[in-house]
């Protein structure tokens, strides 16, 4: 899980105005990620991602590919490749640089057209978030990228056709779900699927193949909230990723066989909670209108969580995951 953006004030702030309580205190086991990309002691979301998806430091922009250029596999590529299912639900568009890292491979993060064709390689299972238009109303090339999915075994509907609250995902293989045709709503503008699209997930996924699954949940506009210097932005985004992260860690309580780590791949706006602040109601202040390189917590939970204590680069994230999922001996 990837709260975009989401560093130790975020988070901080978040608890603060929730009654001083975060699910993620659930996790008793803390790391700490250096952050830096290959080219920048600060990393974009293309780079951060990068690293966790695919183990490697690279260049700022770049998604699955090294500083020469050249393709690197990533985390998904290999449990699909050991006939585990996979996912990706995020309040961005599905071609965002954070999501597109675990499946693309592209110089430059925003060719979002160029990011939509690289989805179609992957064969992920599951995929919910926005950005129907780049697969519909193209300006690079007139290919149908829709009924391209179609064709190749996807089952695809929207948020028009089918109301998430309503909607039971059909026992099918493969299943894109657009949540928008461009960017999703914020939560302070009716945003609400994200934590009901998560359970939904994991109930489709969980069964899918004998070898388990592997799901890529990202808040995505926390880090829009920092862009923005918008608390309230901030805060909104951190509640709704908070009660998500509630409801996975209960799925993995359950099952006991499911490692959950929540993580950011950066810091946004060098967000402070400043003198004459109290609970609920906090004076905050930034730094900037971008990232920082501010070092990013990690939480873990569930089988071979202990991994996840100290402090370690963002690409060791990567090993860790593989270690466990490949190679849990």
């Amino acid at each position: 899980m990837i709260g975009d953006g989401m560093g130790l004030g975020q988070i901080t702030a978040g608890m603060y105005m929730n009654n001083n309580c975060l699910e993620l205190e659930r996790c008793t086991n803390i790391g700490i990620h250096k952050s830096y990309s290959a080219d920048d002691l600060i990393t974009d979301s293309a780079a951060g991602a990068t690293a966790f998806a695919s183990g490697i430091k690279t260049k700022n922009g770049y998604l699955g590919l090294d500083t020469f250029g050249r393709y690197v596999g990533t985390i998904m590529d290999k449990a699909t490749s050991k006939d585990m299912a996979t996912g990706l639900v995020v309040t961005s568009t599905i071609v965002h640089a954070t999501p597109a890292a675990f499946y693309a491979h592209q110089k430059d993060r925003d060719n979002y057209e160029d990011i939509a064709k690289d989805m179609l390689k992957s064969n992920s299972n599951l995929l919910i978030g926005g950005g129907q238009k780049y697969f519909t109303r193209r300006k690079t090339d007139s290919i149908d990228l829709i009924q391209t999915m179609i064709d190749s075994g996807y089952t695809v509907t929207d948020y028009f056709q089918n109301d998430l609250d309503q909607f039971t995902f059909p026992e099918v293989d493969k299943l894109c779900y657009f949540t928008a045709d461009g960017d999703p709503l914020p939560v302070s503008k009716g945003r609400t699927y994200l934590p009901l699209a998560t359970k939904k997930a994991i109930q489709f996924l969980k069964n899918k193949r004998k070898k388990g699954f592997f799901l890529m949940i990202e808040g995505s506009q926390i880090d829009w909230g920092g862009h923005a210097n918008e608390a309230d932005y901030i805060i909104t985004e951190m509640l709704d990723f908070n009660q998500t992260i509630g409801d996975v860690l209960d799925f993995a309580r359950q099952d006991k066989n499911t490692l959950v780590i929540i993580t950011a791949d950066h810091e946004t706006g060098g967000f402070a909670i400043n003198p004459g602040s109290v609970m609920g109601q906090l004076k905050t202040a930034f730094t900037t209108k971008k990232h920082t390189a501010a070092m990013i917590p990690v939480f873990a939970y569930g089988p071979g969580a202990q991994l996840f204590n100290g402090i370690y680069e963002n690409t060791e994230i990567y090993s860790k995951m593989n270690a466990l999922l490949f190679n849990p001996n």
